[in-house]
């Protein structure tokens, strides 16, 4: 077997900038599930295990589909990490829907160039952090979505804005910066990612959004996750009861993963996440 990768397609996205986008399958010739892949804040397509992630999904017969949300801060020539600040203070949550929308009309479009190895009938959506919030929105207003995969997901965007005094001085200055703790950037955010969310809040809703699923949904997330706790998979849970829940006792925000890494396998707590994965899109 003979894993192929397409990196950093350029698909022309709905707001000036690219969505760079990887595709990762195996040469065998049956027509292969598409998963398609959602980083989260402050994440890119090819952080840390992403792309042995990738690799090892096709290895289980699975067309992996992952890409940069356009405003991410990275940029074409220069995918990983932020060269573009400005942009990634541009950001919002529906831009990113948005993007998410162009992926999922190249793959089922008639001019998918990987057609012939992909069932495009048979799409599930994964996403992690804040990507896992943005593919339970899209799972749920999207009928092209077979089945859908949370990964240490936020359970509400509003309560992650801040409030109070921090919000009074962002509406006034207009911009806020918050430090990535790897990098030491200060990475811009502008005022109207929070107007925007207002704007859009019955949308962005995830609470909304995992009632109305109507797929199989399957949340991971790790016990000791000191980014996004452990509550947040338990709201999921008991907002769409029928939902799979698999808690990795110990495992942290990336399962063990770091950026950047330079192991030639996967962590533990990664190989059995896409163990119960496999079997969960597999399972008809």
């Amino acid at each position: 077997m003979v894993i192929k990768k397409a990196k950093n397609i350029a698909l022309i996205g709905k707001h000036g900038r690219p969505v760079v986008t990887d595709v990762y399958y195996s040469d065998k010739e049956e027509k292969k599930p598409v998963l398609i892949f959602s980083h989260g804040y402050k994440g890119f397509k090819d952080w840390g295990a992403w792309n042995l992630m990738a690799e090892e999904f096709a290895r289980n017969g699975f067309m992996l589909v992952k890409f940069n949300f356009s405003f991410n801060g990275g940029t074409l020539e220069d995918p990983i990490d932020f060269p573009d600040l400005d942009a990634f203070g541009e950001n919002t949550f529906i831009k990113e829907l948005d993007d998410l929308e162009v992926v999922l009309n190249w793959i089922t479009g008639q001019d998918f160039p990987y057609a012939e190895f992909s069932a495009v009938s048979n799409i599930s959506l994964m996403g992690h952090s804040r990507g896992g919030g943005t593919v339970i929105v899209k799972a749920a207003e999207d009928s092209r979505v077979k089945k859908l995969i949370t990964l240490a997901s936020v359970s509400d965007f509003g309560n992650r804005f801040p409030s109070g005094a921090q919000l009074e001085a962002w509406k006034e200055n207009g911009i806020a910066y918050v430090e990535n703790g790897r990098t030491r950037q200060q990475m811009p955010h502008l005022y109207e990612f929070y107007t925007n969310f207002k704007e859009n809040e019955e949308r962005l809703t995830i609470s909304r959004a995992a009632k109305e699923l109507k797929i199989p949904f399957l949340i991971i997330h790790g016990t000791e996750d000191p980014t996004v706790d452990v509550d947040n998979a338990r709201h999921l849970k008991e907002w769409n009861p029928d939902a799979d829940l698999f808690l990795l006792e110990g495992s942290n925000h990336a399962f063990e993963a770091s950026h950047p890494w330079e192991e030639e396998t996967l962590p533990e707590a990664f190989k059995k996440i896409i163990e119960r994965i496999t079997a969960f899109i597999k399972d008809e």
